[in-house]
């Protein structure tokens, strides 16, 4: 069985499963089995960190009773907090493990551009008020184009991050400015995959040249340095969306029914 999951990541202490912590697959493990007592575990596609958010994160769990579609997702939902909702399901072989299957994965990250707090956008957006000077979004937008494509990311890496193999591809990496509300800026990174951090540095350094801590050409220079003392801060976790994830072999999600 895959589920799709959305959360508000900020009550919990990440998705993967930590001794004494509360997290979202140990709140969704709990909800999925007071409807199947007997299920092992659940996989989950990407394990995002403390206070991150999802609008598309893929679990799979093998169940051992067959129960329609709709029982998983009412079902287990009855027992899981406001703040984690299972938005689909669909059929897939035992042991499909959604994190081997990975296509490509889209994240968003909201930056906040206002002189005062706004409260309803606290742990939703990072507030950055340096990027409201004149020319800032278009050095953003100019600064991101540099991430495009296949890179050794070795500088844009965590310092838990011990792969070997540092070489991801972004396909894309878009400043846009929220229609809705001109003080948000959404910055969208899709790529095949991401090192541990990997999307929430690239949004320090694009920030840091923004507001004019790094000089422009910041990310050219940590890709061929391949240092991470070359770029700026790690953006906090509050704005970071996993907003879509695409599987080998699936529909896109946004495709996905559930009866």
């Amino acid at each position: 069985m895959l589920l799709s999951i959305a959360y508000d990541g900020r009550s919990f202490s990440g998705f993967a499963p930590q001794p004494g912590r509360r997290t979202i697959a140990g709140e969704l493990l709990g909800a999925l089995r007071a409807v199947d007592p007997r299920i092992a575990e659940v996989r989950g596609a990407s394990r995002t960190d403390a206070g991150v958010h999802a609008l598309d994160q893929r679990v799979a769990f093998d169940p051992t009773r067959a129960y329609p579609l709709r029982a998983w997702i009412e079902g287990a939902g009855k027992h899981l907090p406001e703040a984690i909702a299972i938005r689909s399901a669909r059929y897939v072989p035992r042991g499909y493990t959604p994190r081997f299957e990975s296509v490509s994965k889209t994240y968003r990250y909201a930056l906040l551009v206002d002189a005062r707090p706004d409260p309803f956008h606290v742990g939703r957006a990072w507030r950055v008020p340096e990027l409201a000077r004149d020319g800032a979004i278009d050095q953003l937008r100019s600064e991101a184009e540099l991430a495009v494509g296949t890179h050794d990311f070795a500088a844009f890496r965590g310092s838990l991050d011990a792969r070997e193999n540092t070489v991801r591809t972004v396909h894309a990496c878009r400043i846009e400015v929220a229609p809705h509300d001109p003080r948000l800026v959404v910055v969208e990174v899709c790529g095949s995959a991401f090192l541990y951090n990997m999307v929430r540095i690239l949004v320090g350094a694009l920030v840091d040249v923004g507001r004019g801590r790094l000089a422009p050409g910041a990310i050219a220079r940590a890709l061929a340095s391949k240092q991470r003392r070359d770029l700026g801060i790690t953006a906090p976790p509050d704005g970071l969306v996993l907003a879509r994830y695409t599987l080998r072999g699936l529909d896109e999600p946004d495709d996905a029914r559930s009866p």
